[in-house]
This record gives C-alpha cells, structure tokens and sequence, in this order.
C-alpha cells in the first residue's frame, strides 16, 4: 500500500553534524529545529549558506524547508543543511543536478577533526618544552 507523502527528504552531513532537511511544494518556509532561518542561524553567513541550494536552482519562494540538525557548530550546521537540502532539490528534479554539482552544493566536504596522539597536547601541537 502506497502512502502519499507530500516531502522530500535530503540528508545532509558536515564535520560532527547532521542535518534531515524535508521540503515540499509551499510558500517558502524554511524552520530549522522549529525555528526560523534568521532565529537559528544568527549570522548573515550561516543563513546565506544554508539557502544556498534555493538561490542556485532559483527556486526561493516555491518550497517550504523543515529541518532538523543536531551535533557541532554553527558553521558545520549550516553547511550540513545545505547538503541536505540540495540533495532534497535534486531528488525533485533531477535536471538541477548539474547546476548544484557545479555550485559544489552535493559535494561532501569530508574533512574531520584530526584525533589527539598521545606524547602531544592535541592532534599536532607538543607540550612546551622546558630546558630545566
């Protein structure tokens, strides 16, 4: 049995965060953690780059966005919405793929925290060192 599921989903990842972005056919919308996109994202940057996708396929005021993203920063946030959602638009209508993948919005940034070595204050920097 077929369930009609007016949203699309697009799931997002950028350093230790996660973001489940839905989107469906609306007025333009966009809650992220039930806020709106200016209360969650207090910065001018955070909010350009997560509407980023919107902007490319210029389809800004043609999709509600609901999303729900959790883990690191606000940096990391913002830019793993912006996957999502790009990869939410892009599952509506795939001729957006070239445009998106050129805007370098479906490309995971696999960069992490680099670990702690043992022998060193954090993944590279040494402990200061003392002649006596």
């Amino acid at each position: 049995m077929a369930v009609n599921n007016p949203y699309t989903w697009g799931l997002g990842r950028r350093k230790s965060s996660v973001a489940r972005v839905r989107i469906k056919p609306g007025a333009g919308a966009f809650l992220v953690n039930g806020k709106p996109l200016d209360e969650f994202f207090v910065t001018e940057q955070g909010q350009t780059r997560a509407k980023a996708p919107l902007l490319a396929t210029e389809s800004e005021g043609t999709y509600d966005v609901f999303c729900n993203v959790n883990g690191g920063g606000i940096t990391g946030q913002s830019d793993a919405v912006r996957m999502g959602l790009a990869r939410a638009l892009n599952s509506i209508n795939p001729a957006h793929d070239l445009i998106l993948r050129e805007e370098g919005l479906l490309t995971r940034d696999s960069r992490m925290k680099e670990r702690k070595k043992y022998g060193r204050r954090g993944a590279r920097r040494g402990f200061q060192f003392s002649k006596r």
